[in-house]
């Protein structure tokens, strides 16, 4: 009996949870910090703002934890995200975008959340022409940083 309680009080409280976005996935063949500076010049280059750039790894050194190395970038143009935004506030929590570049087993993957299930569970027009700029944007701005 308390099995099921449980089960259906998870069950309960997963209800309203946000549908995870599908994921893009590109390799590189330039290392981790050299993958997140040629993405970080492209986002510059093409005049957005680049909000944060964190060292994953770095922060787990600084507690004595390991970690593979693993940035995250965190950038954003008003141009683009404010229309989102109009559409549905809380897509303020999903914006600005941001890019994960990591050590996959040797292999440098650079990975970022498509704009077409981004704002899944919110009210955002998913045929709206913003979600074809997002997603044009991050397709070229990651492919600046596969190095090929």
């Amino acid at each position: 009996m308390r099995r099921m309680i449980m089960a259906a009080a998870a069950t309960i409280g997963m209800a309203g949870q946000p549908v995870f976005a599908e994921v893009v996935e590109k390799s590189s063949t330039l290392d981790v910090s050299g993958a997140m500076d040629a993405l970080e010049t492209a986002v510059t280059g093409a005049g957005a703002t680049v909000f944060a750039r964190v060292d994953h790894g770095k922060g787990a050194q600084s507690v004595d934890q390991e970690l593979a190395d693993a940035q995250l970038l965190i950038f954003g143009n008003p141009m683009i995200g404010t229309p989102v935004m109009q559409q549905d506030i809380r897509a303020g929590l999903v914006l600005p975008l941001h890019v994960l570049i990591y050590d996959n087993n040797g292999q440098t993957t650079i990975r970022y959340e498509d704009a077409g299930t981004l704002f899944n569970g919110l009210d955002v027009d998913p045929e709206a022409p913003f979600i074809e700029r997002i997603n044009g944007a991050l397709n070229g701005l990651t492919n600046q940083a596969t190095g090929g």
